[in-house]
Formats: C-alpha cells, sequence, structure tokens
C-alpha cells in the first residue's frame, strides 16, 4: 500500500514537473520581451572652438521591444541576431546645468542590431539549458536633437557617428514545453562614438565617447 501510494506521489510530481526539452541542430528560436540598455559611458570634455569647457557627457537608461532570431548550425552552437524598436536616450551634461538651459542636452536614438554565436551548454537532464557567446554590434544612431531650450541658446547640428563593435553575453533558457521557453541574457555592446555640433557659428565637438552599454534581456520564445 506504501509503495503504490509513493508511485503515484512520484507519478504526479513528474506530471508538475516541466519536461524537458534541450535545443538540436535545425531549431529556429524566435523571443520577444523587454530589452534595457543601460550605458556605462565616459567621454572627453566638450570642446567649442578650440576651447575645452571642461563638461563631460552622461548618456541615460532606456527599456524598448527587443527581439531575436536563432538558429541552431549544431546542437550546442546557434547563430542569435538581437533587434528591437528604437532606443531613445537623454543625453546631459556632467555638471549641472552649464549654460543655464537646463542639465538635459538633448536625446539621440539608434538601433544596434547585434549578429552573436552562441555556445549551449545542454544538459538533458535539466531544463535550464546555459549558454555564453560572442559577436559583432553595428549601432546606427539618427534623430539626435538639442533640447528646445540648447537650441534656442544657439546649440544646432547636433551629429553623432555610428559604431561597430564587438559584444558578449551570458545567458539562459528555461524550457516549459517542447516549444515554449523563457529567456533572459546579459550583454556587453562596445560601442564609440563622436559628436560633433554648432553653438552659433562655432564648431563644438565631443571626442572618444565611449557608451559601452549593458544590455539585459526578458523574453519569452518559441522553437519552430
Amino acid at each position: 500500500m506504501r509503495t503504490s501510494t509513493l508511485s503515484a506521489i512520484c507519478l504526479a510530481l513528474a506530471a508538475l514537473s516541466p519536461a524537458v526539452h534541450a535545443h538540436q541542430q535545425g531549431d529556429w528560436l524566435v523571443r520577444g520581451g523587454l530589452t534595457t540598455v543601460a550605458p556605462d559611458e565616459s567621454s572627453s570634455n566638450i570642446v567649442v572652438g578650440g576651447s575645452d569647457l571642461g563638461v563631460a557627457l552622461t548618456i541615460g537608461n532606456d527599456t524598448q521591444l527587443g527581439i531575436n532570431v536563432a538558429y541552431f548550425i549544431t546542437d550546442n552552437i546557434n547563430v542569435e541576431l538581437l533587434a528591437a524598436t528604437p532606443f531613445k536616450h537623454d543625453v546631459s551634461f556632467s555638471v549641472p546645468d552649464p549654460l543655464g538651459t537646463g542639465n538635459q542636452l538633448g536625446e539621440v536614438t539608434h538601433l544596434p542590431p547585434t549578429l552573436t554565436a552562441n555556445y549551449y551548454f545542454n544538459d538533458a537532464s535539466s531544463s535550464f539549458q546555459p549558454y555564453i557567446g560572442a559577436g559583432i554590434n553595428y549601432t546606427f544612431i539618427y534623430d539626435e536633437q538639442f533640447t528646445g531650450a540648447n537650441e534656442s541658446a544657439g546649440l544646432s547640428d547636433l551629429s553623432l557617428d555610428n559604431s561597430v563593435g564587438l559584444s558578449a553575453q551570458v545567458g539562459m533558457d528555461y524550457h516549459i514545453d517542447e516549444t515554449w521557453h523563457v529567456n533572459a541574457s546579459v550583454r556587453f555592446i562596445d560601442i564609440d562614438t563622436d559628436a560633433t555640433f554648432k553653438v552659433g557659428e562655432a564648431d563644438g565637438s565631443v571626442g572618444d565617447i565611449e557608451i559601452d552599454p549593458w544590455v539585459y534581456t526578458l523574453s519569452v520564445g518559441y522553437t519552430f
């Protein structure tokens, strides 16, 4: 009687536990969720008309819809493309209100598509599938603009260069069943840029802006 009861309990627990479905060669994954870009920026000082103002820049965080697609070329290796809706970041002075126009200087919008090769530590006995990866990023920066107050103060023509850099990530999939999984990942992306602008008729610039963000993603995935 006790053996039968114990067997029934074990069967019930097994039914409640998620089945293990490791990824396999030929699988396509599509994921959607939230992606946060958190810059860890440093920059040289702002230069106007050849004079160093002794002021640098800071760049704020932003969270958007993140989408990625991956294809398994072996049971353990996939190639993944990260995409997202455009990220918009506030750009501010590193010191309080140096121009008397508010601390925020302006804002920029960018798209950071990233292609990554990942290695999965597949374990057929676990629903958790951790992985590591490395790849390359191209950051397209556009729609740069000063705040209205700064434009009224004579600032114009803000422009930031696009960036190409390496990336690295760690992540994990948790399999709910054979088609659905939850994904979490952390990436570091090397993003470097230069900025130019005008103050009245004088040329201004900020060189060597190292944005270098940490990128955090939490998403739900589907396997084809």
